[in-house]
């Protein structure tokens, strides 16, 4: 199991809700616990030096899990806007290039087929168009950031 593969076990973990899971291979012991106060994740990886001995075996380690989300009261406020959420996994962008203007600024007023950001997956720069036509009340994620797969990343008001 690579850091990959306990990245992406840790955010399902999050998003699914369980409060605890254990994951144990040959090689690996894995818990994850969830709770209201604090969330640690603890990754043990038994020494292989008799099947790897290139590598050096990993020390036990405490990873900080990504806290979950907790619903904010200025939700009630935003549920009167469009959100447009990221389609794919990558880097946000908003502008073109470095020396371009931005796409789109807060207070914009925006039309379906609109350019919004591009994101880039794997060397690949995806133009991400507005599917809602209004006026962009807030950027959620900062320029040059990583977004996940269905990550809000602009607020718009369709009126």
């Amino acid at each position: 199991m690579d850091l990959k593969d306990i990245q992406n076990l840790i955010k399902f973990v999050a998003k699914s809700g369980a409060s605890e899971v254990k994951l144990e291979t040959d090689d690996v012991k894995i818990t994850i616990k969830t709770g209201s106060e604090t969330e640690t994740t603890y990754v043990q990886q038994m020494p292989m030096q008799a099947q790897m001995p290139m590598q050096q075996p990993m020390q036990a380690a405490p990873v900080a899990a990504t806290p979950t989300e907790t619903v904010a009261p200025e939700a009630d406020d935003n549920s009167k806007y469009i959100t447009i959420k990221s389609p794919i996994i990558g880097t946000f962008y908003r502008k073109p290039s470095p020396d371009k203007p931005l796409f789109v600024e807060v207070g914009q007023n925006i039309a379906e087929g609109d350019v919004l950001c591009i994101i880039e997956a794997m060397k690949l720069f995806n133009e991400i168009e507005s599917e809602v036509s209004g006026k962009v009340v807030k950027i959620l994620v900062d320029d040059s950031s990583p977004v996940e797969f269905d990550q809000p990343l602009f607020l718009v008001d369709p009126s």
